[in-house]
């Protein structure tokens, strides 16, 4: 392994505190940033606490960074989004030096693979005049994955397979379901998704009233399920549908606390009439949207 290596590839000074570091190299070379994550790794000089991580421990923040990255988005904050980005990218730098460390591939391995892909999975735009006059036919994204997939560990056996377990629930629903749609497995009619919406409402009552709590949560879940196929069924996607009213129910408690403050008093001191009042103004003011 190289470890402690220069992008030039001096390694005399490794260890050497006197030495020239990555930080004084070109901030905007994305050689700088690959240094600085593999000096950050490197045994005994190195950063004590990125020395002790493992791709596991850093999945979280992976995950965590690119909804941030979305949260920018959303907000319309281009500063922040500059920076969330960075975050991002880090995080991809940072799982390829560990595998890089391990011997399984390198960061160049990466672009080399998502550059290859891009061009393969868009033969309309790199592909010779006759491709490229022709567009993309219907069905081409997923026939051009099934064809990647062949032969290797992400090969499809069932219709639902290679949809990840880690993306957040209301997400994977989605896809679940599309991907089930597309082999006709699916109501063909939106008041057939109402009316089933209705009958695991009446289902969830009637656990809540005389089922254990396990009971309770798989009637709540199939809840959620259906809802999320309410909202694939009118073109609404309800990661980004909860995520917005998330936003809204944060904006309005937070003039809830605002408009005590300014009255002297506090969420912890007011009653819930009070607070209701003040939750109806700002509804209100929203001109009824809700």
């Amino acid at each position: 392994m190289d470890q402690g290596r220069s992008p030039q590839g001096n390694t005399d000074g490794s260890g050497d505190l006197t030495s020239p570091g990555p930080e004084t190299l070109p901030r905007q070379e994305i050689t700088t940033l690959l240094a600085i994550m593999q000096a950050l790794r490197t045994p005994e000089t190195g950063c004590p606490w990125d020395l002790q991580q493992d791709f596991s421990s850093i999945a979280p923040y992976t995950l965590e960074e690119a909804y941030e990255v979305v949260d920018a988005i959303e907000r319309a904050e281009m500063d922040d989004l500059r920076d969330e980005l960075g975050d991002l990218l880090l995080q991809v730098v940072y799982h390829a030096q560990m595998a890089k460390e391990a011997g399984h591939f390198e960061f160049a391995d990466v672009v080399e693979a998502i550059s290859t892909k891009m061009v393969r999975r868009h033969p309309h735009v790199f592909g010779d005049a006759a491709t490229r006059a022709a567009g993309v036919e219907t069905g081409f994204w997923e026939r051009a994955k099934d064809a990647e997939r062949q032969g290797t560990a992400k090969q499809r056996e069932r219709v639902l397979d290679d949809i990840p377990a880690a993306l957040p629930a209301l997400t994977r629903a989605l896809k679940l379901q599309k991907r089930a749609a597309r082999v006709g497995f699916d109501w063909p009619d939106i008041s057939q998704v109402l009316d089933k919406i209705v009958e695991e409402a009446q289902e969830l009552t009637e656990a809540r009233n005389s089922l254990p709590v396990e009971k309770q949560a798989e009637e709540f879940g199939d809840l959620l399920f259906v809802m999320v196929n309410l909202g694939r069924h009118l073109g609404l996607d309800a990661e980004d549908a909860l995520r917005q009213a998330n936003s809204k129910f944060t904006r309005r408690f937070n003039y809830i606390e605002d408009t005590l403050e300014a009255r002297g008093s506090s969420v912890e001191d007011a009653d819930l009439n009070e607070m209701d009042m003040i939750w109806n103004e700002i509804r209100q003011r929203d001109n009824g949207a809700d």
